[in-house]
């Protein structure tokens, strides 16, 4: 279910870099500073320790991250969901790039990839279900 625009002013853009802060916790779920540092590190590029507990503690003002302090080792747990935020992202994207067209997206995006046997016959399935919802 798409959210409503007025639902989505409520929501600040996260960066990059805090965006694949929030993809580690939303995959892993609660996790240290340091478990985070070290997957950024190892599956996506060299970062320091320092930088990114500064970040999680910038995002925790933000209101992106939550944090445990009742342990000797602080706890991090995404405070956004994922569902919500990729929404909220992704009207961006189409509104900014695509004029508001959700086809246009779909288009330029079939265009510029192959698409394996496999994906087309989801894209059909989810084209069945809008077509039944509507």
């Amino acid at each position: 279910m798409k959210a409503s625009k007025d639902q989505n002013s409520s929501l600040s853009e996260p960066t990059k870099s805090e965006l694949e802060i929030l993809q580690v916790l939303w995959e892993f779920g609660p996790s240290t500073a340091r478990f985070v540092n070290d997957y950024l590190n190892k599956e996506k590029r060299p970062v320091i320790y320092m930088s990114t507990l500064k970040l999680m503690q910038i995002m925790v003002e933000k209101k992106f991250l939550e944090k445990d302090s009742s342990q000797m080792t602080h706890i991090y747990k995404a405070a956004v969901e994922e569902g919500k935020t990729k929404g909220f992202l992704l009207d961006k994207v189409v509104d900014n790039l695509f004029n508001g067209s959700a086809s246009s997206l779909m288009m330029q995006l079939l265009g510029n990839k192959k698409i394996s046997p496999k994906e087309m016959e989801e894209f059909k399935e989810l084209i069945k279900k809008i077509d039944q919802k509507d």
